[in-house]
């Protein structure tokens, strides 16, 4: 195989380890070992009535023990990243499995003192100087202590949910994974397995995004009873779950998610309400994505399509050192210290961007917790959204940068917080790019990324939370054939995406692995929430002036230590459990989708 025109460098994990045979790594997982023998010994004395010092012992050591085992487990995900056959990489993965396993037996007796103390147990337990950070966490986790099973009772569900919803969810990926489809693609039929021919579905070729399409359809319709019976039974798993933990008030089904991403329920309601009146705008973009291709409306095959090509030429590649200029410049716009921080992040080899035939798909950021060093994942070819993509990436290494000198428990914060710092550092480059663009090519490959963005947050994620919302609703009955779900499905596509889409994609159900997802549920909403909160505070950052960059920090330092609503209210001064706030994000945008149909009226009188 050739090499690529354009690429970008490889990242040195060697501040690390030096490789899986690496001294320094045994030692770590030599000490985690030492760490989980003096937790277990100790969760024989944490059910002793108010025995506090032994809760922050064992919360000091299980902090110290996470550390360890995320510095190993990171480690091991970059190297099957960049070569997804490293045997001694998949090796090492299947020992960190049994850390893992055992991690969780041991940490539950922490987590069920926590919840069931009283609140004077809770303030001895946080007055330890040391322990005293995880308040947010402890007072967050009590919030759902009506929920909670007797000891006994939670290691049961612990040990029968393994063959039980985890099961329903493993057997999904391995038929997702094992799955082949055919494709026609020219005067040949191709066999492929499905993510080869989702990745078919970004080609500029009509007719093949469609064939790739009904063909991965036709392969998922061949197991909808499989898959409807994995559906229905993480369902029902989830919702006898509710039944059982609702002793002492009623547990929805919707209140561990937004639990989990810390908004409120109200907040939640607020959201898709303003998507909702929304949609008229968001439809419209849609159409005009459809006009660029000359079509009335988009079908589902149409919903990955690249940018069309003008006969006036592509788009040319980007040297990697001229989109990390381009970057850098974007972010030093805000603050030269944002400007430093992406210099840095290359200057150390902290960011992958090579092209190999055995790197996984996609991009990524991660963090070795030991050293509190981000590390950045591409595969960069030099397209524009390739560019993008970078500058999103970075995003979120600058996120955990500034957050460095925080006690672990304060680094973590919730789905919905998390595309804050990506998304905006993807709108400064975008917009910067944007500006200097001089084609018509240039210009319709930016703000054709925009609108893609734009309706895949305000048609396509509302669109998956309202069949989760009523498929959850219905399945409390009894379970659902495939008809009904492909009914409900349809359903849901027609009445976010209206005139603008030719055909509902009745099989999404199916082919969606969200919703498979047996650890978590209505991996949906959450999108849309960063995606509209980020671009809310990018809009207040004109009016902030000067001092806007230390605000942006601060927000960033809080996300892991306050509910979402705080968080605004804190920093931005906004309600989001009122429309406003989201109301005028989506106003902001409006610009957008008319500055795309002035394009497309240029490029028409062309």
């Amino acid at each position: 195989m050739n090499a690529p025109a354009v690429t970008g460098p490889a990242w040195d994990l060697s501040q690390e380890y030096e490789s899986v045979g690496d001294p320094a790594l045994e030692n770590d997982l030599k000490a985690l070992t030492e760490l989980l023998d003096q937790i277990e010994g100790l969760n024989g004395h944490l059910g002793d009535d108010g025995d506090v010092p032994t809760a922050q012992s064992i919360a000091k050591l299980s902090e110290e023990a996470t550390r360890l085992l995320s510095n190993v487990s990171t480690y091991t995900h970059c190297l099957l990243s960049v070569d997804s056959q490293d045997d001694a990489a998949q090796k090492l993965g299947g020992r960190l499995q049994n850390f893992s396993k055992r991690c969780g037996d041991l940490f539950e007796p922490l987590s069920q003192f926590i919840d069931d103390a009283s609140e004077g147990i809770i303030e001895d337990y946080l007055s330890d100087p040391d322990v005293a950070p995880s308040a947010f966490l402890v007072r967050h986790s009590r919030a759902r202590r009506h929920e909670n099973l007797t000891l006994d009772e939670e290691s049961l569900v612990n040990g029968l949910s393994q063959d039980g919803i985890h099961a329903w969810g493993r057997l999904y990926d391995q038929l997702a994974g094992s799955l082949q489809c055919e494709v026609q693609r020219g005067n040949e039929v191709e066999t492929m397995g499905l993510a080869q021919a989702a990745g078919l579905m970004t080609s500029a070729d009509d007719t093949l995004r469609q064939n790739a399409w009904r063909g991965i359809n036709a392969a998922w319709e061949a197991h909808e009873e499989a898959c409807a019976a994995s559906l229905n039974s993480i369902a029902g798993w989830r919702l006898e779950m509710c039944k059982q933990r609702s002793r002492h008030q009623p547990v929805h089904f919707l209140d561990a998610p937004v639990h989990m991403n810390r908004i409120s329920r109200e907040t939640l309601d607020t959201l898709i309400a303003v998507a909702e009146e929304a949609k008229p705008l968001a439809q419209k973009a849609a159409l005009l994505q459809a006009r660029a291709y000359g079509k009335d409306g988009f079908g589902p095959w149409d919903l990955r399509a690249p940018a069309p090509v003008l006969e006036s030429g592509g788009e040319n590649a980007i040297e990697f050192n001229d989109a990390v200029a381009v970057i850098s410049e974007s972010y030093g716009s805000v603050d030269g210290a944002m400007s430093d921080f992406v210099r840095m992040m290359i200057d150390n080899r902290w960011v992958e961007g090579t092209v190999g035939p055995r790197k996984a798909p996609g991009a990524y950021c991660t963090g070795f917790a030991k050293s509190r060093t981000p590390r950045v994942y591409s595969t960069y070819t030099g397209g524009q959204s390739d560019v993008i993509t970078l500058a999103h990436e970075l995003g979120h290494a600058l996120h955990s940068w500034v957050m460095r000198d925080l006690p672990d428990s304060q680094t973590s914060y919730g789905m919905s917080l998390a595309e804050t710092a990506s998304t905006f550092g993807e709108t400064l480059v975008r917009d910067n790019l944007l500006a200097r663009a001089t084609t018509n090519q240039q210009k319709l490959d930016i703000l054709w990324e925009e609108m893609s963005a734009f309706t895949a947050f305000l048609l396509n994620i509302p669109t998956r939370f309202e069949f989760e919302k009523k498929f959850y609703e219905a399945r409390a009955e009894r379970p659902l054939r495939p008809e009904e779900l492909k009914d409900m499905m349809s359903s849901a596509w027609e009445s976010w995406y209206g005139a603008s889409l030719a055909e509902a994609d009745p099989l999404f159900w199916a082919n969606k692995l969200h919703f498979y997802i047996s650890g978590l549920s209505f991996y949906n909403f959450p999108y849309l929430f960063g995606y509209l909160f980020s671009l809310g505070v990018y809009a207040q950052r004109a009016s902030e002036g000067g001092g806007f960059y230390e605000r942006y920090v601060a927000l960033l330092r809080d996300t892991g230590r306050m509910t979402a609503e705080d968080l605004a209210e804190k920093h931005l001064g906004v309600n989001l459990k009122q429309p406003e706030f989201w109301k005028g994000t989506i106003d902001s945008l409006a610009t957008r989708v008319d500055a795309f149909e002035r394009l497309l009226d240029d490029i028409a009188d062309v």
